[in-house]
């Protein structure tokens, strides 16, 4: 049986760039409600369920894939030279196992699940951060949609309505992602992610 090795975030980071410009599809993971099983059995069995992840994803993934525990109940994945949707299909059906009765404690919540956002270089993002934003936005439509799936990301076309940003801006914003080759959306959730971040204190 191939078994992939579990990295941590620095070393999934480092195995990431390693790959240079390789085609690839990132994969975010992130349990259903985790903390209500924390909450009403204990640690030791969130334990429990964090280490039957781990084996699920570093056993079914294919020969060359990296996976990583990124922190708390999240994981990551990167099958190089994989289209989103073969990645799809794959994570579909690691989502499928998870929550089959065979395969899980009969005391863990029915809510506990598994959401996957994905995302593919170079269609989504041509940089590792923007790859992870991408991914990261295609969590988050899977969270919206309810939960216990994987969600490709889809690119938003954000409006920018004159009224509210100045014409200047608006045409700063466009040449300045002509000049980087990036999208306007991209650049504005970069912004978005700075403000976030300054302001954190606040949150």
């Amino acid at each position: 049986m191939n078994v992939l090795p579990l990295l941590d975030r620095a070393g999934f980071d480092a195995a990431l760039e390693d790959l240079g410009d390789v085609p690839l599809t990132l994969a975010l993971i992130d349990l259903d409600h985790f903390k209500t099983l924390n909450d009403a059995l204990g640690h030791a069995a969130g334990d429990n369920v964090l280490r039957s992840v781990e084996r699920l994803l570093t056993g079914s993934l294919p020969a060359g894939s990296l996976v990583a525990h990124v922190g708390g109940d999240e994981y990551a994945a990167a099958l190089p030279d994989t289209p989103a949707e073969t990645a799809l299909i794959v994570l579909s059906e690691v989502i499928r196992h998870f929550q089959q009765a065979d395969n899980r404690d009969a005391a863990w919540p029915a809510s506990l699940g598994m959401s996957v956002g994905l995302a593919y270089r170079p269609a989504h993002a041509q940089t590792l951060p923007d790859l992870m934003r991408a991914a990261d936005a295609a969590l988050y439509r899977a969270k919206v949609e309810g939960r216990g799936r994987a969600c490709i990301y889809v690119e938003s076309r954000m409006v920018l309505k004159s009224n509210y940003y100045p014409k200047a801006s608006l045409e700063r914003l466009s040449k300045l992602s002509a000049a980087l080759g990036r999208t306007e959306a991209s650049l504005l959730r970069e912004a978005l992610d700075n403000v976030a971040e300054k302001y954190r204190g606040e949150l």
